[in-house]
């Protein structure tokens, strides 16, 4: 049986929640869905430019773990823009944390 999932420090809220295309109706996107995490970590690593190792003690999780979070993160974000999908943004299990 797998490990419980460890709940991660998030730093901040996303203002939406979903992104889609332009030209094409909601009905027709498919979505890619990016948790919390994966935001926080493109705003860390992407936006804020931290190292990983800065980046994963800002949310509470080992480096490796970073490095997998923000790979998943890129590769969904890329097949949404290369494909055409949609971005819905998921919140889940997370601790709020004004850094």
């Amino acid at each position: 049986m797998p490990r419980r999932k460890r709940r991660r420090n998030i730093g901040f809220t996303a203002s939406a929640s979903y992104y889609k295309p332009a030209g094409i109706p909601i009905r027709a996107c498919v979505d890619v869905t990016i948790g919390e995490d994966e935001m926080e970590a493109l705003r860390l690593a992407d936006l804020e430019g931290l190292y990983h190792e800065d980046a994963a003690a800002r949310m509470d999780v080992s480096r490796q773990t970073f490095g997998r979070i923000i790979a998943s993160a890129r590769q969904k974000i890329a097949d949404a823009l290369i494909n055409g999908k949609a971005i819905k943004i998921e919140t889940g299990d997370s601790v709020e944390n004004d850094r």
